[in-house]
């Protein structure tokens, strides 16, 4: 690839808060090769996106959920971007945006169709849903002249469902971003801030879960599990950073009771800055059904957080049963339970993973690293 002038670049994402939080400060580095052009459907961040990483940013109407109205609306619209815009490169992830930009990427013709793999829906849904979500991922990758897994797992995944017969090779060691470890660290603010968090409780030992509160991230399994940790040892908490999704896979009504009515749960909704809510907790616990690669369990780490995590793509590949957190079966209330009991009492166990989290996470996670292997990635197409 001749790099002595700049290629256009569009990256896509479903959602505006998935290109401002995902891939944050990798556009900007990406603009110094590239002219980077970021598009999603914008909810009020595009604007943000476009100030803090120095690019120009195009807003495309598109919903997360099947709405075939709607999408044969997004793809028409994308078709007619890609057409005005002539990139050299289109470069997608999360399932939407994947699907209908590569679609409209191989009408038009784009050189290169870039699809990064990170959560696999097809992996928790059953029958007709299941079929129409592997299909949708199969077209995507068939109109993809490149497929890269955010991680070994989800390369297994796709390899073993017979979605593509096409080279599969993650960046470095996977992980679409990596992780800032100059933001993600124990700052003399964020300590003032984690200690407001606790408020005089400082010999409470907390968990801590961050991402959306819902059915397939395992919070059924957590709150159970919680709230028998809490009966046996009540100087025990569970911080819930995020928010509930009513239409979206919501979790059962009795966990909802639960975590609006138990003394020690408490749920305070999305954070735009979720590092306080960590330096005060003592475990990060991730029961979830899939992912692709977690950023939060890569955070957590960097803060020097052990992590509770299933046996699923990304989350078994970040972390190392025994070393630097707990590895559980999915959807295993018990087993949760158990693991959670442990760190509890094992206070020197819990320490010495602990004391390995940010460094095993620095040295195969850091962000220019990952920036800098993607960019390489760019220039050998």
């Amino acid at each position: 690839m001749n790099m002595s002038e700049k290629y256009k670049l569009i990256r896509l994402t479903t959602v505006d808060g998935s290109l401002a939080d995902l891939l944050k400060g990798q556009l900007r580095y990406l603009s110094s090769e590239f002219e980077v052009v970021g598009v999603a459907d914008d909810s009020g961040r595009l604007v943000q996106v476009a100030e803090r990483e120095g690019v120009r940013t195009v807003a495309v109407p598109m919903r997360r959920e099947i709405s075939l109205s709607s999408d044969v609306g997004s793809l028409i619209l994308l078709i007619r971007l890609f057409r005005k815009e002539k990139p050299y490169i289109v470069h997608a992830n999360t399932p939407k945006a994947s699907l209908l930009s590569m679609v409209a990427a191989w009408l038009v013709g784009v050189p290169h169709r870039i699809y990064t793999v990170t959560g696999l829906r097809f992996e928790t849904a059953h029958g007709l849903f299941r079929w129409v979500l592997k299909t949708m991922e199969r077209i995507t990758c068939a109109c993809a002249t490149k497929v890269i897994p955010e991680g070994d797992g989800v390369a297994a995944t796709l390899r073993r469902e017979r979605i593509t017969r096409k080279p599969l090779r993650k960046i470095l060691n996977g992980n679409i971003n990596g992780v800032d470890l100059g933001f993600f660290d124990r700052l003399p603010d964020v300590e003032m801030r984690a200690r407001e968090i606790v408020d005089g409780a400082s010999d409470i030992f907390s968990f801590v879960f961050v991402g959306r509160l819902v059915r397939d991230k395992g919070i059924d399994e957590l709150v159970q599990a919680f709230v028998e940790v809490h009966a046996a040892y009540p100087r025990t908490r569970l911080l819930l950073v995020g928010t509930f999704e009513e239409r979206l896979d919501p979790v059962s009504p009795r966990t909802r009771r639960w975590i609006e009515g138990h003394p020690a749960i408490r749920a305070v909704g999305y954070q735009r800055d979720v590092r306080p809510y960590m330096a005060a907790s003592d475990v990060l616990v991730l029961p979830s059904y899939r992912e692709g690669f977690p950023n939060v369990v890569l955070q957590a780490g960097a803060m020097g957080l052990p992590c509770i995590v299933t046996d699923i793509n990304g989350c078994n590949e970040a972390i190392v049963d025994g070393v630097n957190g707990r590895i559980v079966p999915k959807q295993d209330a018990d087993a949760l339970f158990d693991a959670m009991k442990e760190l509890v009492e094992n206070r020197e166990s819990l320490a010495k993973m602990a004391g390995v989290a940010r460094e095993m996470i620095a040295s195969r996670y850091a962000q220019p690293d990952v920036w800098k292997a993607t960019l390489e990635m760019y220039k050998n197409l």
